[in-house]
């Protein structure tokens, strides 16, 4: 299998369990990383997961469209900048998002899932961070 078909069926897996599963993960990120929790009290946990959820969604429906990608991460990782996000919180927030499609998966989650979500995570991570230092800069 690809890494884009890994994360659409681990997504689908996990998709069974939500919205248990965007809970799941806040729960995950706030106990690894308590010092973000204040950056979350601008919206109800549960119009932040739906946010959380529909980004990833989206972000897979285009995993294939660098263009869309590019634009639309660049401009997440320009607004997070305002939230007070550091470069460092992304690879947390990757770390959380990992665990929990893994806690959920269960034995159906393999290492190859793991790595997928590993590279693709890391490479849409790398165009949101490119936002975020455009916005810095200016």
């Amino acid at each position: 299998m690809n890494d884009k078909d890994l994360l659409v069926q681990s997504i689908g897996w996990a998709a069974e369990r939500e919205p248990v599963i965007t809970r799941r993960f806040y729960e995950i990120l706030f106990a690894r990383y308590p010092q973000v929790q204040p950056l979350f009290g601008r919206n109800s946990g549960d119009a932040q997961a739906r946010m959380l959820q529909d980004a990833i969604l989206a972000a897979l429906d285009h995993i294939e469209d660098g263009a869309w990608l590019t634009e639309t991460l660049g401009a997440l990782g320009a607004r997070h900048v305002a939230y007070g996000v550091t470069d460092e919180m992304y690879g947390w927030v990757g770390e959380c998002l990992i665990a929990t499609l893994a806690e959920h998966c269960g034995d159906r989650w393999s290492n190859d899932h793991h790595a997928a979500w590993g590279r693709t995570y890391g490479a849409l991570t790398g165009l949101a961070l490119a936002g975020a230092a455009r916005a810095r800069a200016q």
